[in-house]
């Protein structure tokens, strides 16, 4: 009898599949005579450039960029290899005859299964289980409209042209900036990314304004207050004080006559 194998981004999603399909665990995964069902635990591959592209550490030159492989290959990752044989051995058996990609619905896990399976290699069919939530009721649900493949490319292409686009800015920045900085002597590693450039970006700027801030003097009114069960101390406020809201305009708008962009903060402490 020909089976289907269920491969979830993660162990706990595995198991919530089992538990819904009425499928029990089998040794290191879960089967029954319809699905047999496993999971990845995150990336289990990473990419790597093709032999030859890569050069050393002490290669990092200006000479030396970009570095533009043709091609990324896959190897598997140190402490989820075992896993990945897992999944190889169940997607190599003779009676599973159709795969369901069960990773997270997203681009993120579109691609741990693609590249799952291209480093697996094979060309067994496969649908898409797309799921926004794990409900029991959305779980059967879902397996009762399940995607195509032919559906899911432009979102595996996505996710393949940015995983390798993140790649090709992280490397060459890094290796860039890093050569500039070294370039009086010894190796200064500066990473930089897609990411974790623009993320420093706003760290350093918030960090510029804190820096830049200059305190002004302001002052309170407080009393004491006699009553029947003793004493209190109390602040004046202005009862009829409104904070004035700043409508937002589009960037270039026209503010009229006499009107100016200039900001104002005030930091009370």
């Amino acid at each position: 009898m020909s089976k289907t194998l269920i491969i979830a981004e993660k162990p706990s999603v595995a198991i919530d599949l089992a538990r819904v399909l009425g499928v029990k665990k089998s040794g290191d995964h879960y089967e029954n005579d319809r699905y047999v069902i496993s999971s990845a635990i995150g990336h289990v591959v990473e990419m790597i450039p093709p032999e030859g592209a890569e050069v050393k550490r002490g290669k990092w030159k200006l000479e030396n960029l970009p570095v533009l492989p043709d091609h990324f290959d896959l190897v598997p990752k140190e402490k989820t290899k075992g896993r990945l044989y897992l999944l190889k051995k169940l997607a190599s058996r003779p009676d599973v005859t159709e795969i369901i990609n069960a990773c997270d619905a997203g681009r993120e896990g579109e691609l741990i299964f693609r590249n799952t399976m291209r480093w697996i290699g094979g060309k067994k069919p496969t649908r898409r289980l797309w799921l926004q939530s794990m409900t029991a009721d959305s779980i059967r649900a879902g397996f009762e409209h399940l995607r195509s493949e032919q559906e899911m490319r432009p979102l595996a292409d996505a996710a393949r042209s940015r995983a390798e686009s993140d790649w090709l800015v992280g490397i060459n920045a890094t290796r860039a900036l890093t050569s500039f900085n070294s370039r009086s002597g010894g190796f200064q590693m500066t990473a930089a990314g897609r990411v974790q450039t623009p993320t420093l970006a706003i760290l350093a700027g918030r960090e510029e304004k804190i820096r830049g801030f200059k305190p002004r003097p302001y002052f309170e009114v407080h009393a004491e207050f006699g009553v029947e069960a003793g004493s209190y101390r109390g602040r004046w406020f202005d009862e009829n004080f409104k904070k004035k809201r700043r409508r937002r305009r589009a960037p270039g708008a026209d503010l009229g006559p006499g009107k100016s962009r200039g900001n104002r903060t005030e930091m009370h402490w």
